[in-house]
C-alpha cells in the first residue's frame, strides 16, 4: 500500500510504501505523478519513504511494469529521495546516478536514512 506523505503545491511528491506494492499501487503512484505534470512541471520531485515495506507482500509484477514506466518517463524525473533504513539500497542509489548520468539533466538520487526524514523533505522540497 502506498500512501502519500505529505501534499505539496509545487512539483515535489512523498509518498511511504506500507507492507507492500501491488498493482493498484503502482496506478496510484502513476497518477500522483501524472498530476503533477497536468501542472505544468516539467519534472517532478519524489521521495520515497520504504522502511515499513516488506518485500515479501511486494508484486514482482507490478514492480517490473513501475520500473518500465520510470524509465520511459525518466527526464520528467526530478530529485529523488529514497528514505530507509537498507545498507543494500544505500549501495544502490550511487551505482544508479552512475548509470544515468548522461540522461540526468536537473536529476540527483539520494539515499537518506530513516533518521534523515528532515533533510530528505528538504531535498526534494527545496529545488
Amino acid at each position: 500500500m502506498i500512501e502519500q506523505l505529505q501534499t505539496f503545491e509545487g512539483n515535489t511528491l512523498a509518498i511511504e510504501v506500507i507492507n507492500g506494492f501491488d498493482e493498484t499501487d503502482e496506478k496510484l503512484a502513476q497518477k500522483l505523478f501524472q498530476e503533477k505534470l497536468d501542472k505544468g512541471f516539467e519534472q517532478v520531485n519524489v521521495l520515497v519513504k520504504l522502511d515499513e515495506m516488506k518485500v515479501s507482500n511486494t508484486s514482482v509484477k507490478a514492480f517490473m511494469e513501475d520500473m518500465i514506466w520510470v524509465l520511459r518517463n525518466y527526464k520528467k524525473l526530478g530529485h529523488l529521495a529514497i528514505v530507509a533504513h537498507s545498507k543494500v539500497l544505500k549501495a544502490l542509489v550511487p551505482i544508479d546516478n552512475f548509470f544515468f548520468e548522461r540522461a540526468s539533466k536537473g536529476r540527483l538520487e539520494k539515499y537518506f536514512d530513516i533518521s534523515q526524514m528532515d533533510e530528505a523533505m528538504e531535498f526534494v522540497s527545496s529545488k
